[in-house]
């Protein structure tokens, strides 16, 4: 399809979606009242209300859509063919699950009653739990293929959808049911609608994720606690190891210096490091929201490289000797620390931990020893950024929203892409119209009117982008 013939199929869709908002808020209010919280037992025959509703509609608007069985809450695996054979087959992936709404006197409205409110900017938001993570986000794209199908009586591409209803839980269920199904799920590549904007002029494509490392390492010296009178200059002081073990983790430059730690990592090209410095993410800005103004991480990279593309060591707490109220002159037998690593770009979790270990191991002394207890582990993720996939969805982004879309990375990890990656051997492409003030997993939740509205007609244009 030639560019004429996409945008002259293109513009009654978006007209389609901008006509029926007021009908496409009815159903969104209709699934945001159903409280699908996922880690509560007492609310498994609302997650399974949640995933029938959502099959029901999907099938409405001609999806072969159903509710499949897990040893958990049920999952929603819908297919849709495409209008055209040369059109990517494409997975798009969301979570009706939602998270408890404790403390509720915290909450200005019924968390499961949603409302249009102006907000303080005087923009529209809709208030309540799931509006934004993720049951609004999921259905700004099934919206949008309802408003295809609308109007031209197909989709422009083939479509999967997997709603999974355990994200908020952990998603137990998700691995084994990807593994049985793999064959059934396996597209080109999945959409995931579960991440934010930049701003609320600026759509996003996420295209890095940080993987994960959790260590916990315990030091141990003498035999039981010891007077630091009696033997305080002779025996070995657990704590003491401990802290010089976690101050050799990083350099003068910030750095760190466990060897082979930045093999597989990659600098960030210079043409992604100057649109992110357009961002205007100062270090003051980004710091000064939590009352700190110096970038402690690596010297010379801006706040938005250091969490975005840069791998790092923390130190995530410590215990050891005489904690309580009041002093107690006392040298701990033993002294303990939670660690964690971000990992980017190619950096193998297990060669990581393996080398920390062996880091931390040659700093004990000979008459102490260490242990070590694992805390997950998971790689990074990183797409091209010159993904034709990806540009194809950048231009549609900037052909609806009032700035140019950004390329940006997430500082955290979201498990299923990796999954998808590992399980079904393919890429994903996030992109989601959440904004940072959205209040996530705390009360009064609340997703914009303008993000669900021009979400929708995001998506179509994605759509039509990938087809044509």
């Amino acid at each position: 399809m030639n560019h004429a013939g996409a945008a002259a199929q293109l513009e009654p869709v978006l007209s389609r979606i901008d006509d029926d908002l007021a009908a496409s808020l009815k159903r969104m209010f209709e699934l945001v009242r159903i409280p699908s919280i996922s880690t509560d037992p007492a609310y498994s025959a609302q997650c399974r209300q949640a995933a029938e509703w959502l099959s029901a509609e999907l099938a409405s608007i001609g999806f072969d859509a159903s509710v499949r069985d897990t040893a958990g809450h049920p999952m929603v695996v819908a297919h849709h063919e495409g209008g055209s054979a040369d059109a990517p087959h494409v997975l798009f992936y969301g979570h009706y699950d939602v998270q408890p709404v404790d403390p509720l006197e915290l909450w200005d409205t019924d968390p499961f009653e949603p409302t249009i409110r102006n907000a303080a900017d005087g923009s529209k938001i809709i208030t309540g739990r799931g509006t934004a993570d993720d049951k609004g986000q999921l259905l700004t794209f099934v919206e949008a293929c309802r408003a295809w199908k609308s109007v031209h009586g197909s989709l422009p591409c083939r479509v999967t959808i997997l709603f999974e209803g355990e994200e908020e839980s952990g998603s137990p269920s998700l691995k084994p049911f990807l593994q049985a199904n793999a064959g059934e799920l396996k597209a080109d590549f999945a959409l995931v609608c579960d991440t934010s904007m930049w701003d609320a002029e600026t759509p996003a494509i996420s295209t890095g994720l940080r993987g994960l490392v959790g260590e916990e390492i315990t030091v141990r010296a003498a035999d039981r606690d010891l007077h630091s009178g009696y033997f305080g200059g002779a025996a070995a002081n657990p704590i003491h190891i401990l802290a010089k073990v976690l101050a050799d983790l990083h350099d003068e430059t910030g750095r760190v210096t466990i060897p082979g730690f930045y093999e597989g990592v990659e600098e960030t090209p210079d043409e992604i490091l100057r649109q992110w410095e357009s961002l205007g993410a100062s270090n003051e800005d980004f710091l000064g929201a939590i009352g700190l103004s110096l970038p402690a991480g690596e010297q010379g990279r801006s706040v938005l490289e250091l969490t975005w593309a840069r791998p790092t060591a923390e130190v995530n707490g410590i215990t050891g000797g005489y904690t309580g109220e009041g002093f107690k002159t006392v040298i701990a037998a033993e002294a303990s620390a939670k660690v964690s690593f971000r990992l980017v770009g190619d950096q193998d979790p297990e060669t990581i931990r393996a080398a920390f270990r062996d880091f931390v191991r040659a700093r004990i002394p000979a008459d102490c020893s260490v242990s070590f207890e694992e805390h997950g582990g998971s790689p990074g993720i990183r797409l091209p950024y010159d993904s034709p996939v990806i540009q194809k969805a950048k231009d549609a982004l900037s052909d609806e929203w009032p700035k140019p879309a950004a390329l940006i990375g997430m500082g955290g990890s979201i498990p299923i892409v990796g999954d998808f990656q590992s399980l079904l051997g393919m890429d994903s492409v996030l992109v989601g119209f959440g904004l940072s003030d959205d209040r996530i997993h705390s009360p009064n939740e609340k997703y914009a009117l303008k993000s669900f509205h021009k979400g929708q007609r995001s998506w179509a244009r994605i759509m039509a982008a990938l087809a044509g």
